[in-house]
């Protein structure tokens, strides 16, 4: 990443969530909460996928993995937020904030392209229940996330590189509490339309691609439900994807929110609640909704608890 003949800048500072200095115990004490939960839900849901042989099928090795796409992004933010609510000084190494986003980027974007891969899950374990063993083999699903992890670290390894070679000639202070895109194309004082049109271009089909394979994933499970004859094997096969649905509306909803909103309804301050929704919220609510909405966690976890106590 040469920037050239750009100053040499060495670090940003954080402006932080807010302000008012007044109000930082009370972020802090809510936020440190959110993200221990955060911490243990997905660390436990991946232990206890690990541990449950009942566990060892595609849909909760998918699901380990969403868990540990959640704590990876999730991490990258919030301990140094929660650092920084207190800190006299709030900066961040020029490097130590293009790794930050990095992390960030790669594991949103895993996460974008991994629920697409579960609804394709749900549609053949649904759609032909005697050959989903052989369809969605150990194989199958171990080349599957390998692609998502290799597309989502692609695409962050170019967003980080246009946007870490731009000049930074003004302020070092970043108006976020951590190192995204849009407050840093605000710094910058190169001509950001390359960086805005690469976001538009190569993420907006990573999502046009994901909400397209939930989609027609989706299509074909409610043809084959509409097939079952039984009201309670209908109930049974929807029941399966409410969990999913659930989890990619909030996601997907979120980020296009986030990221393909007009230009002028643009503002910092929306965009910080907005950031602490999808870095610390979504990644708790997860584990939280697959675990109360799902027969065979619940057993897991009531096993492992008869077990240990």
């Amino acid at each position: 990443m040469d920037r050239g003949n750009c100053s040499s800048l060495t670090e940003f500072i954080f402006l932080g969530i807010t302000g008012n200095t007044e109000n930082n115990m009370t972020l802090f004490t809510i936020f440190l909460l959110v993200y221990l939960i955060d911490l243990l839900a997905n660390l436990g849901m991946i232990l206890l996928i690990r541990m449950d042989p009942q566990l060892h099928t595609p849909m909760y090795f998918f699901l380990s993995h969403l868990s540990f796409c959640d704590l990876c992004y999730s991490t990258a933010i919030g301990p140094k937020m929660l650092v920084d609510l207190f800190a006299k000084n709030r900066s961040i190494p020029f490097y130590g904030c293009a790794l930050q986003f990095l992390i960030f980027c790669t594991f949103v974007d895993s996460e974008c392209l991994l629920l697409a891969v579960m609804a394709y899950d749900r549609y053949k374990a649904i759609s032909n229940p005697l050959l989903y063993a052989v369809s969605m083999s150990s194989r199958v699903c171990s080349l599957l996330m390998a692609g998502v992890y290799l597309v989502g670290m692609a695409d962050a390894l170019i967003h980080t590189t246009l946007a870490f070679r731009l000049c930074f000639c003004g302020s070092n202070e970043i108006n976020h509490f951590f190192c995204d895109v849009p407050p840093l194309l605000l710094l910058s004082c190169s001509d950001t339309q390359v960086n805005e049109l690469v976001i538009f271009m190569v993420f907006g089909f990573i999502e046009l691609s994901t909400i397209s394979g939930v989609l027609v994933s989706y299509c074909y499970i409610i043809m084959s439900v509409l097939k079952i004859h039984s009201a309670e094997g209908r109930f049974k096969a929807f029941s399966t994807c409410t969990s999913h649905l659930t989890a990619v509306a909030i996601f997907q909803g979120t980020i296009l929110f986030m990221y393909f909103r007009p230009s002028s309804s643009y503002s910092l301050d929306q965009d910080k609640m907005n950031s602490l929704f999808y870095t610390l919220v979504i990644p708790m609510l997860n584990p939280l909704i697959y675990s109360l909405r799902n027969k065979d966690v619940k057993e897991a976890l009531e096993k492992l608890k008869n077990k240990w106590f």
